[in-house]
């Protein structure tokens, strides 16, 4: 068994919204999770709020009660700054869940001088780093290591199966089994250690045998330390202010080559760049240039020397020289390289064209180069959307329930010409459209040539074109979409009372 040192910060998501959206820690805090409470503060606590309770009652026990939804992203982006303060110190840090980590305790052991000095070690830099209350754990195993840290306990090492002996079954986290456990007599988990393995397998199933050896102290699961972020912004800080177009356009060149080897060196690519710049006056420029494909040296130091010298242009706006330099990679994928082109690099042409729409966008605005995108809608000419060049070419309805619209694939046959037909009611009459969309009667069935099927379901009518209407405010042309028996969709017309079908899927 490994010893493990568990770190856990008490109520962090209460202390997360806290160091996040700012709210007070100190006061009655109850933070929400399906209704019910998930983490209280102390003096939400002290007035009686307990966890489990549900939002009504807990209010009723503290009227004033500040009451938080739970927020898993919230949490994590305030546990970021622990995680790294504890790598300073040990590197390999399991991530639990917000709030708690583990780590193997035989690296800080040797160097700190003991798992006791190594645990102080930790909780003082976390309290310093982060101004955060944390408490630690030592034991054999993370199940054991966590409840040693939720009692603020260092277990001598051989002593895990007693420290877990006269706790309660519900330290199991499974409150279902706990409950069962409990009715049959079993409360501690000694209680329930000392049961035989394969019978406890045979009655609960395999989660309870999982929690059986826990419950024994046998926690073999390996820890899985986590891979901390690799650091690829790049900075540079000029001793001289830059001031003029080409010494920005060198600094641009020597930038961009060093992010682009620090991304290269991870096997990534950049698809959006930010450029941070802070002038001599402690001004501070931002600004994100995003790009549809990956960026290159090149394509980098063209979009820093462009921006720079926008800034630069500036200079009698109110912005002084250029003192510090950060390109921040936001957009980060993977790059599995590209196949070289038989006559050249691949995309050689590509390259250039959209370097000089680009040059493009930095003369006269983003919304000087369009490119299409194929978007929902019933009409071809409906689904062309306009989007600014190098921005992100997402369709945003294409799965949507458009009425009238055929399912995919293509309709099976398109006739060139309409073709004659006959929609009728249940009463046999041709089905005709008023002024107000009013239909003479439902549609029942359709006659196309010899062939009579019936109408299962219908939608419409939906104009053709803006012809919707004439002088006298009759229906001119009206368009249906017919469900057949035989599960076939027709695609109809109603032009001046008279029906073509446009359409047939099969």
């Amino acid at each position: 068994m490994v010893r493990t040192i568990v770190v856990w910060c008490p109520d962090w998501p209460v202390v997360a919204a806290e160091i996040v959206d700012g709210y007070p820690a100190d006061q009655p805090v109850a933070v929400l999770h399906a209704n019910r409470v998930l983490a209280t503060s102390p003096a939400a606590r002290a007035e009686g709020v307990r966890r489990g309770l549900r939002k009504r009652e807990a209010q009723g026990r503290c009227p004033h009660l500040i009451v938080l939804d739970h927020d898993p992203g919230r949490d994590m982006r305030a546990f970021e700054p622990v995680l790294g303060a504890i790598e300073e110190l040990a590197p390999g840090v399991e991530m639990l869940r917000p709030g708690a980590c583990a780590l193997a305790a035989r690296g800080p052991a040797r160097y700190y001088g003991g798992e006791a000095a190594a645990a102080e070690q930790i909780v003082e830099q976390i309290a310093q780093r982060c101004d955060v209350e944390a408490q630690v754990g030592i034991a054999e195993g993370t199940f054991a290591a966590g409840l040693a840290a939720r009692a603020g306990v260092l277990v001598a090492p051989g002593e895990t199966a007693a420290f877990l002996a006269d706790l309660s079954i519900t330290a199991l986290g499974r409150p279902a089994l706990a409950d069962l456990l409990r009715r049959l007599g079993i409360h501690t988990l000694k209680e329930f250690a000392a049961l035989p393995g394969p019978d406890v397998l045979a009655r609960f199933g395999f989660d309870a045998a999982l929690a059986h050896r826990l419950a024994g102290g046998r926690d073999e699961r390996p820890l899985a330390p986590r891979r901390p972020p690799v650091d690829l912004d790049v900075t540079e800080t000029f001793d001289e202010p830059v001031e003029r177009v080409d010494a920005a356009a060198f600094a641009a060149r020597a930038l961009a080559e060093r992010l682009h080897d620090r991304l290269q060196g991870n096997g990534l690519a950049c698809t959006r760049l930010g450029i941070e710049a802070t002038t001599v006056t402690g001004q501070e420029l931002l600004r994100t240039w995003r790009h549809d494909g990956l960026l290159s040296v090149a394509a980098i130091a063209d979009r820093l020397r462009w921006q720079l010298d926008g800034w630069l242009q500036r200079n009698a706006g109110g912005t002084s020289g250029i003192a510090r330099l950060r390109l921040i990679p936001e957009g980060v994928v993977e790059h599995l390289g590209l196949q070289p082109g038989l006559w050249g690099e691949a995309g050689d042409e590509r390259d250039r064209a959209h370097r000089a729409l680009t040059r493009v966008q930095g003369l006269l605005g983003p919304d000087a180069v369009l490119t299409a995108v194929l978007d929902g809608g019933r009409a071809d000419s409906s689904r062309i959307r306009l989007v600014a060049f190098g921005d992100e070419r997402v369709a945003q309805g294409t799965e949507a329930p458009w009425p009238g619209r055929l399912p995919s694939p293509s309709p099976a046959t398109v006739y060139p010409r309409p073709l004659p037909a006959e929609v009728t009611d249940k009463d046999g009459q041709v089905v005709r459209v008023s002024g107000r969309l009013e239909l003479s009667g439902a549609p029942e069935s359709i006659q196309i040539g010899k062939d009579r099927q019936t109408i299962v379901a219908w939608a419409g009518p939906w104009p053709v074109d803006e012809r919707w209407w004439d002088e006298e405010g009759a229906r001119r042309r009206a368009r249906f979409q017919l469900q057949l028996a035989d599960e076939r969709a027709v695609l109809a017309v109603l032009e001046e009372g008279v029906w073509h079908v446009e359409a047939l899927y099969d």
